[in-house]
């Protein structure tokens, strides 16, 4: 049977011992010091001069003097003489100088944290490392607010750092979003952790997006991509200046004005009312100005307004047909002629006709 016990070392009572007391006591000592323990120091090497007995210390590395060679042991004054205790590992104890609990870790005794703040990191349900300090396993995390609301702040060092929010499968990212290497907010997806793609990208200045999920050009017609503001119509740009650039239409879809509408793909359409008055005995005509000019003589139609000729000379039965003479993408000349022979216009005469010239803008 062994002398002492297997944890504190205590003097076991032999059989038939004599002076009994003398072991039971010593024994005592030992409960005396590590039950409830708690030394005035522990960063001391030297020994203090005037130590009262039952003071306890933890001996500072490299100690000397009485303390020599018992670095990390327990030293117990005990009226003439130091005793020490050499502690193992998980052993506690309070440090009155630091007003701080230590733990030994079989090697130091190291501070034992008291509270959450600054410790080297936080593993619920799992390991923290020294790269993920905060670790958590569980079905769900909840952050809930205090007051009206709860904000969440991933902060970086500089504008090329990282900081973001990346989701994995099975520890192979698939999505990150946040500012990765810029002041840009991103969403990259991946399909296996190692090529990634920007879906979208947020321009800090302007806010304007931009990636792999918003059409690049006015004719990007990639399916599953969303329409830019300025490649696409609606009411805000439907009509408008229209403009052309490559062929490519870079301004509204239809433009309008005082006689005359345009569209995106070129093509003008002119219309007017004219008055026909006497040109010559056998003509009445008028000169019509476009507005907007074509690009080249366009095809030029007239109407006679059969309502506004009851007053000319001629008869009906004695009119021509309405005709045009287009010398350029600017002006005609609409004319109304009578049948040879038949009465001369008058010089009061006139009628209307409706004109529409088609052609190109661009």
């Amino acid at each position: 049977m062994p002398s002492v016990s297997a944890v504190l070392s205590m003097p076991y009572i032999e059989p038939s011992q004599a002076q009994k007391h003398v072991t039971h006591n010593e024994a005592l000592r030992v409960l005396d010091v590590l039950t409830q323990l708690s030394v005035l120091d522990r960063a001391l090497t030297v020994p203090p001069t005037e130590p009262a007995t039952g003071d306890c210390y933890i001996v500072a590395a490299s100690a000397t003097g009485d303390w020599a060679g018992h670095d990390q042991d327990i030293a117990v004054f005990e009226e003439t003489y130091w005793r020490f205790e050499t502690p193992k590992t998980g052993w506690r104890g309070w440090v009155v100088a630091e007003n701080a609990e230590v733990v030994f870790d079989g090697t130091v005794w190291a501070t034992f944290p008291t509270s959450l703040s600054n410790i080297d990191g936080l593993g619920i349900m799992t390991s923290y490392d020294s790269i993920n300090r905060l670790a958590v396993a569980s079905e769900a995390s909840l952050l809930t607010h205090a007051g009206a609301g709860h904000q969440l702040k991933i902060n970086k060092a500089a504008v090329g750092d990282t900081n973001s929010l990346l989701f994995q499968t099975n520890w192979s990212g698939r999505a990150e979003m946040g500012l990765a290497g810029s002041d840009a907010f991103s969403i990259k997806v991946s399909p296996d952790g190692g090529a990634w793609i920007t879906a979208l990208e947020f321009d800090p200045a302007t806010g304007a997006a931009s990636g792999a999920a918003v059409q690049a050009t006015p004719d990007d017609t990639t399916a599953g991509r969303l329409m830019r503001a300025d490649y696409g119509y609606g009411p805000g740009n439907l009509l408008g200046a229209v403009s052309l650039s490559g062929g490519t239409p870079t301004g509204a879809v239809i433009e309008s004005g005082a006689g005359y509408v345009r569209f995106a793909d070129g093509t003008q359409i002119a219309t007017a009312k004219l008055t026909l008055v006497q040109s010559d005995a056998a003509t009445v005509s008028a000169a019509w100005s476009f507005g907007q000019s074509f690009i080249a003589a366009p095809m030029v139609q007239a109407t006679l307004d059969m309502t506004s000729t009851s007053g000319l000379t001629p008869t009906d039965d004695a009119l021509l047909g309405v005709g045009a003479v287009v010398p350029d993408g600017v002006s005609a000349t609409i004319s109304l002629k009578r049948v040879a022979g038949q009465t001369d216009f008058g010089v009061s005469d006139s009628c209307d006709v409706f004109a529409i010239a088609i052609g190109r803008w661009a």
